[in-house]
């Protein structure tokens, strides 16, 4: 292992703050690529800094197959390189100098001024509001809750499965929520962590439990629910306890209907939604209809559709359609646009399930149909369609513009809620964006 030596600057010339490169004369051999055009460029977004190095790619040998940063601070970088051929590698470091606030400095410096690429920047927020909760699911399908022989436990909860599937395609997601301070709290928060979800916005009631379920795809092909929540954690989530932070950042805000049923937790739902349309996040809506949980039908539908007009993105399934509209078919086009399509939505999106989805947005509507496979869960397969469209439109904001990128989008989704029914459970079974990507090349 090699190490740095004389002080090499590289940077700006215009007298702004620059960078200095510690080197020496071992770079030249075997790494005489790496100098002079080697660049560090940093990138600072809201609180959290990322570091890349750069280099003119035309001059570094195929044979270099690893760079990477360790020990970054506020005031040093420090690097090793690593080439595949002479099996040798070099320890670097990048200093900060400037006389005024390293931070500042930070924010000040970009690559592209010297010519060279924009900054690398994160993948944007998406930030899920909701329930989540233990599912019980029966050991064997197709049975009645009644008849089942056991039960074996899930991880459950429409918003946070959605998080895990945006952040199991690469995404960044983050989940705003409330479970008992009990431990099935505590294993649902580890659960998110292990799937890369933020879940720094969870709360921890210590005088409720966390929501519990049981349910099951009967024989023919209905659900049952039964739901243990009287008044289960989820519920209690004050205004107060919101990460006000976390919302701001969101470039999408994801939210469903449970959270609307009781107080509390309503008027917070209320006041994210309002917090994250201010800070200009995308809001999106996926009714996730729940009659057993609501007082009545009238209840539900009007609770539902209390925010209707305020959501950007809205996905809701057939059966939805029916319940929302009183009764009508949720396959005529003229009853989606004329009761459903509100003057600011931005995208409907119908799900119809093995069959795949329609869209609608003010210029356009289509159906994208679904890959074909052999179910063995349906359970969070529109969990998964909706973290597919979500992961893609966080890259692409104005996805929903553009008839071709939008079916290809919802080609993507339609492969992820594909791919989920083909194993038991919701958050295991969400696909990885290879896994999307190798059964459409199949298709």
């Amino acid at each position: 292992m090699q190490n740095v030596g004389e002080r090499r600057r590289i940077g700006r010339k215009t007298g702004k703050p620059f960078l200095s490169l510690l080197s020496s004369s071992s770079f030249q051999t075997p790494f005489s690529w790496i100098s002079p055009n080697l660049f560090a460029n940093f990138a600072i977004d809201c609180e959290f800094f990322l570091y890349q190095v750069h280099t003119d790619m035309a001059d570094i040998p195929t044979s270099v197959r690893s760079l990477f940063f360790f020990e970054v601070s506020i005031t040093s970088a420090s690097f090793s390189i690593f080439d595949f051929e002479s099996h040798r590698s070099v320890l670097g470091m990048f200093s900060f100098i400037s006389d005024s606030d390293p931070i500042d400095d930070l924010k000040d410096l970009s690559l592209h001024s010297n010519g060279g690429p924009e900054p690398i920047k994160p993948n944007p927020l998406v930030v899920c509001f909701g329930e989540m909760l233990i599912d019980f699911v029966p050991s064997i399908s197709g049975v009645s809750l009644a008849e089942a022989p056991d039960f074996k436990k899930a991880p459950g909860g429409a918003p946070a499965n959605v998080a895990v599937g945006i952040a199991r395609l690469g995404g960044s997601s983050a989940f705003i929520g409330k479970v008992g301070d009990d431990e099935f709290g505590h294993m649902l928060a580890d659960i998110l962590k292990k799937n890369k979800v933020d879940n720094s916005g969870m709360r921890f009631d210590q005088n409720a439990r966390t929501a519990l379920a049981f349910v099951t795809l009967k024989s023919d092909g209905e659900r049952e629910f039964m739901f243990f929540r009287n008044p289960s954690a989820d519920m209690l989530l004050r205004e107060s306890e919101l990460d006000l932070n976390l919302i701001k950042q969101a470039s999408i805000f994801h939210y469903g209907s449970i959270s609307l049923i009781e107080e509390p937790c309503k008027s917070t739902h209320l006041v994210a939604m309002a917090i994250a349309k201010k800070s200009g996040s995308i809001l999106s809506y996926d009714v996730n209809l729940r009659l057993p949980l609501w007082p009545s039908e009238d209840a539900a539908r009007q609770g539902i559709m209390s925010i209707w007009d305020q959501a950007d993105i809205i996905k809701v399934s057939e059966d939805e359609i029916t319940f929302l509209t009183g009764g009508d078919d949720p396959y005529d086009d003229d009853v989606v646009l004329n009761k459903l399509f509100h003057p600011n939505l931005k995208l409907l999106l119908v799900s119809e399930g093995p069959d795949g989805c329609r869209y609608y947005t003010k210029e356009f509507k289509g159906r994208v149909p679904s890959v074909k496979v052999k179910p063995v869960d349906t359970t969070g397969a529109g969990d998964a369609f909706v973290g597919g469209i979500l992961s893609n439109l966080a890259l692409d904001t104005n996805l929903y513009k553009d008839e071709a990128k939008l079916r290809e989008a919802l080609v993507f989704a339609n492969a992820c809620g594909a791919l989920t029914v083909t194993k038991k459970g919701a958050i295991p079974a969400m696909p990885t964006r290879d896994e999307v990507h190798e059964i459409l090349k199949n298709e």
